[in-house]
């Protein structure tokens, strides 16, 4: 009797600290690590306003390395933050994992003395053991209230399993929202670092670099609506060669590239989805080539490409690295082509159709070449910007 009554007050302390832990959660509201979380909170929103305020103001660039200042600095609150999270919860999963511990302990020794007991159940085992009928109505009474009590502490240890294992999952959840946090504080690093380089921190560059995007995001737009002055050229098969790439800059481009262009009833379409997937590549559509942080390479189509490997992968489609990390995003907020180059500058249809070859004067006088193919199937049309016929 007095192993059993020993090993319920253990159970008891081992549950009563188990509860400790868990209402830590709610009664320490004003704890020391809950205050450095809201002061984190607020300086967290305090920097997100700022950065809402700077994107409102001109597009400078100024005001853009202000941006990534700000924005850097937001990306380090934000890691410190996860970081007293992770901090706490170990603090908790620490004290769970000694208390629960315990518990097991506690509640495993008190099993085996409550099976000695209830193997006494039987009133003539609990008659011939006692030294009277008072005594063994006692034990009987006792013995019940042990079984009631047992089946107490083991839904509460059921609910304390619960409360660690869900701890734990939350651990591993904040892990992983800490190593996306590094890894986006790495972009905008090098985002800044591009655009000092790009720029040489001279305000002329910047303004020059935006008005170049200005003029192309016009001149494409102007083009998809049929305002390009065409003519034809005739019927051209796949994989035939219809133009070649410039070679350096030329009109709204500072570098050899092809901006390629797939529409459907004039509503472009992601060319990932046509163009087949077994081509050899480079993905420099980040900070530099390889990087690993830039735009999805992910073609699941069937169309060949319109250039030869090895592709230069420069942007894709969508809401790309470049509209969320440089200046173009303060043009344009969506890129309706990928930009894509080739040491071959050799430029091929990727579908048999109607060859267009045409141009658009934009601002300043600019003229931008292009050709376009009218596909003989599905309403499909592609367009082939940057180039010489």
């Amino acid at each position: 009797m007095r192993k059993v009554t020993k090993s319920l007050l253990l159970v008891l302390f081992s549950l009563a600290f188990l509860f400790f832990v868990l209402g830590q959660k709610s009664t320490t509201a004003q704890s020391p690590e809950d205050a450095k979380l809201n002061q984190l909170n607020q300086q967290i929103q305090e920097y997100q306003n700022k950065i809402t305020e700077l994107k409102g103001q001109s597009a400078t660039l100024s005001n853009l390395i202000a941006q990534f200042n700000a924005q850097i600095y937001l990306k380090n609150l934000e890691i410190e933050k996860i970081n007293e999270q992770i901090s706490i919860l170990e603090g908790r999963i620490f004290l769970l994992e000694g208390s629960l511990e315990s518990l097991f302990s506690a509640f495993s020794s008190r099993a085996v003395e409550t099976y000695k007991m209830t193997r006494l159940g039987d009133p003539f085992m609990l008659v011939l053991s006692a030294s009277d009928l008072s005594e063994a109505v006692s034990r009987f009474h006792y013995l019940q209230k042990i079984l009631q009590e047992d089946n107490k502490l083991y839904k509460h240890l059921e609910e304390a399993q619960t409360t660690y294992e869900g701890e734990k999952d939350t651990q591993e959840e904040l892990q992983q929202q800490l190593e996306d946090q590094k890894k986006q504080l790495g972009i905008q690093k090098a985002a800044k670092a591009n655009l000092l380089q790009v720029t040489k921190n001279d305000e002329k560059k910047y303004q020059q670099l935006l008005a170049q995007a200005r003029a192309e995001f016009e001149a494409i737009q102007a083009i998809i609506a049929g305002r390009g002055d065409e003519s034809e050229a005739g019927h051209v098969n796949e994989g035939q060669r219809i133009a070649s790439t410039i070679q350096g800059a030329s009109c709204n481009s500072d570098g050899a590239h092809v901006h390629f262009i797939v529409s459907q009833n004039g509503q472009t379409q992601n060319p990932f989805s046509f163009l087949r997937s077994d081509i050899s590549y480079d993905n420099c559509s980040a900070s530099g080539c390889g990087s690993g942080d830039g735009d999805p390479f992910n073609p699941s189509g069937s169309w060949i490409w319109p250039l030869n490997p090895t592709i230069e992968f420069n942007q894709g489609y969508g809401s790309t690295w470049a509209i969320r990390n440089t200046w173009v995003g303060n043009i344009y907020s969506f890129h309706n082509g990928i930009d894509i180059n080739s040491p071959n500058p050799e430029v091929k249809a990727v579908r048999p159709g109607t060859l267009y070859r045409g141009s658009y004067v934009g601002v300043g006088g600019c003229t931008l070449r292009y050709v376009r193919v009218d596909h003989d199937e599905n309403d499909l049309e592609t367009y082939y910007l940057h180039i010489n016929y």
